[in-house]
């Protein structure tokens, strides 16, 4: 349903059966841990015009991975990572 990838992949799949018999297939709620409990590989400066994808791709290899990033500073809303200059953002250990 989702890609290796995906913040979404190893999430368990429920299923739902309706009152008329229709089964629906869903992902169980995924909980994400204290942002200070997962391992950091590094903090890095958030520079004027920086961007998430741009910071994933450059620490992570992979700008698709910008919620681990998110995770890691207890943030919801990318946008709030790069809209302060020189903020220090914690970039964490990539997880299989």
């Amino acid at each position: 349903m989702f890609e290796p990838s995906s913040r979404y992949h190893s999430i368990e799949e429920r299923e739902l059966k309706t009152p008329d018999g229709r089964v629906i297939t869903y992902k169980a709620r995924r909980l994400v841990p204290p942002g200070e409990s997962l391992p950091v590989l590094s903090e890095v400066p958030v520079k004027q015009g920086d961007r998430l994808d741009l910071i994933t791709a450059r620490t992570l290899g992979d700008p698709e991975q910008f919620w681990r990033i998110c995770d890691a500073n207890d943030v919801l809303d990318p946008l709030e990572l790069t809209d302060v200059p020189w903020r220090r953002i914690r970039i964490p250990l990539p997880q299989p």
